[in-house]
């Protein structure tokens, strides 16, 4: 990607395929999806505006903004919320029982059980507020890009964390797994519990997200790995604000038991494959121009 022109266009383009992808599979499992209209018409809305984007040729703000900020954060957030329905229609077996088994093997013991002997109401506030910081690490990076005028970095950074986000999604389809605080609540001696932000976050979360089998890989660990790789790259300061918030993060996780360690590794795993699947395509589209200019 040598301008921002082309950066955007790729990132754009990246988000019509996958959102071609989930339309194509929402077709293909029509009859078994619940609800299968309503996530058939969100397909199809998303797709029809995203080529109204990609054909927008302007530089007006409200749709610059539009195209880099609020479409792609409402793509991702309309496809992961579809998930709810798709997932049991595509791929119904849970893999819990694998990953339960994983994570004792590689430590003796289950993670999210020995987290007990450190609960208190302090701790589950602190690392459910960490667990949430997730969510805004990726639009800080955006907006820092965007004032300090890194257009193309902003373009590369939208591209691979809309792919790591979709590879998170494919995932999920493949591994399906709902996570120990739905999978083993019946092995759990204590219940969490905050002064504050533990009860009124995790009954909001619940409600937005419903029950998912969004466990494996981590899409909190490989995005936010994603993120702090940009921000090690583009804007240093906001790297060594994030890495302790990350480290928190991560730790809320299994904590808060939203994850196995399992997946946690998955997570590692899906911020790797990510970058070298990133480098590879924009490999093959510089090729592919540069082939195209020489015939020219």
């Amino acid at each position: 990607m040598s301008s921002p022109t082309r950066a955007s266009e790729l990132a754009q383009k990246l988000n019509l395929f996958f959102i071609s992808l989930f339309l194509s599979i929402a077709l293909l499992f029509f009859r078994k999806i619940e609800n299968n209209i309503f996530i058939l018409a969100q397909y199809l809305s998303l797709l029809i505006l995203q080529l109204l984007l990609m054909n927008l040729k302007t530089s007006q703000k409200l749709l610059s903004t539009i195209r880099d900020f609020i479409f792609p954060i409402t793509s991702v957030f309309v496809i992961f919320d579809s998930l709810t329905e798709l997932i049991p229609a595509v791929n119904p077996r849970d893999i819990d029982q694998v990953l339960i088994k994983l994570d004792y093997l590689l430590f003796g013991t289950h993670p999210v059980l020995y987290f007990e002997r450190f609960n208190s109401p302090l701790l589950a506030d602190i690392f459910q507020l960490s667990y949430c910081t997730y969510y805004f690490m990726p639009v800080a990076l955006g907006i820092l890009l965007k004032i300090h005028k890194k257009e193309e970095a902003f373009q590369k950074g939208l591209f691979l964390i809309l792919l790591c986000f979709y590879l998170s999604y494919i995932g999920y389809l493949l591994f399906p797994a709902l996570g120990p605080r739905y999978a083993i609540p019946h092995l759990y001696q204590t219940e969490l519990k905050g002064y504050i932000f533990y009860e009124k976050i995790n009954y909001v979360l619940n409600a937005l997200e419903g029950i998912k089998r969004d466990a494996f890989p981590s899409g909190h660990t490989g995005v936010t790995l994603v993120v702090l790789h940009l921000a090690f790259k583009y804007e240093k300061k906001l790297f060594y604000f994030l890495l302790p918030l990350t480290i928190l993060m991560l730790i809320s996780t299994v904590y808060c038991r939203y994850h196995y360690v399992v997946d946690l590794i998955g997570g590692v795993g899906l911020y790797f494959v990510t970058l070298l699947m990133g480098r590879m395509i924009v490999k093959a589209i510089n090729n592919e121009q540069s082939g195209t200019e020489k015939q020219i």
